[in-house]
């Protein structure tokens, strides 16, 4: 979108891991001002958001509910752009996923994207997911997915993939509602996320990293992996919001890599740590494209450099030694 002097836009769930690296972007550009909406803008796991740079001048920390269209309405007047990044992610195997993933993900989005609508947003960012695209056992046995894929939701049920089920029905529910008010919306949908944290709590994927480090299992499956940096998440975003031609999906993943071979990297890095002793091939291995994205000038930065930020900021949070 074009750039205005002081262009106000809006963060949901912005003490998150990639809404915080998206919030710190967005101030250091100098001509946005952020509305970020939290749950408890006062609790302490929120004060690094307080603390970036133009914070002071250009962040306001609201208190808003996904599930509550009131809060989510407030915080929305008045912006030029939204970026949609707050949804449930499950620590562990949920006992009621209606009530506890889906409906906060896809109530949640339509109560977003209503609020947007009413208040005449220009463009709507929504954060979807690789878990949106890859489950799906219909794509043509190696062909690489793309944003043509969606993941099957009957598949994901049947396997009570609950969160992939949640990411692929708001995305979904995003474009039917798009098409039916036109409203302008963009999704990006990143691979597993890694790097530096600003938050002092650990998220979902870095507990992914960390459990190669602390020894948890000998044996590991040496699958490929599409890693992506926390901070090029974040320009993604961003970049989808700028670009007038922007549109529909894009798939936000950097190459594949096996397991085993960002274990080597690791050791090389930091050769201390215990981790996993063995490998088990498989051979259902996900190769996923971001074709589109790097055409609109996405830049990614190499899996070293992402490897060794996330770790020195475990350790300087005191995560590991």
């Amino acid at each position: 979108m074009e750039a205005a002097k002081q262009q106000c836009v809006c963060v949901t769930g912005a003490g998150g891991f990639i809404a915080s690296w998206l919030v710190k972007l967005l101030l250091s550009r100098g001509h946005y001002s952020v509305r970020g909406t939290l749950r408890d803008p006062g609790h302490d796991k929120n004060a690094h958001l307080k603390a970036l740079d133009g914070a002071g001048e250009r962040l306001q920390l609201l208190k808003a509910d996904l599930m509550d269209y009131g809060s989510i309405a407030a915080a929305v007047t008045g912006c030029h752009g939204v970026f949609h990044v707050a949804s449930p992610v499950p620590s562990g195997r949920s006992t009621n996923p209606e009530a506890e993933i889906i409906a906060p993900a896809v109530t949640g989005t339509l109560n977003v994207l209503k609020a947007c609508y009413e208040a005449k947003v220009k463009r709507v960012v929504l954060v979807s997911s690789i878990t949106a695209v890859a489950n799906n056992p219909n794509w043509p046995t190696n062909k690489v997915f793309d944003e043509e894929s969606w993941s099957d939701e009957e598949h994901c049920r049947k396997n009570e993939d609950w969160y992939y089920l949640s990411k692929t029905m708001a995305e979904r529910e995003a474009f039917a509602y798009a098409a039916k008010t036109g409203l302008d919306i963009v999704t990006v949908c990143p691979s597993l996320a890694l790097g530096p944290l600003m938050q002092p709590t650990v998220n979902s994927s870095s507990k992914f990293l960390l459990s190669y480090l602390k020894g948890e299992r000998e044996t590991v499956e040496n699958r490929l992996r599409h890693i992506v940096d926390v901070r090029d998440v974040a320009a993604a975003l961003l970049l989808a919001y700028e670009t007038p031609e922007a549109s529909a999906r894009y798939l936000c993943v950097s190459p594949p890599i096996k397991v085993s071979e960002m274990i080597n990297i690791l050791k090389t890095l930091y050769p201390t740590y215990t981790y996993p002793k063995s490998f088990v091939e498989v051979e259902d291995n996900i190769i996923c494209s971001s074709k589109k994205l790097l055409n609109l000038g996405w830049i990614f930065r190499p899996i070293e450099e992402t490897l060794k930020d996330s770790i020195e900021s475990y350790r300087t949070i005191g995560i590991v030694n």
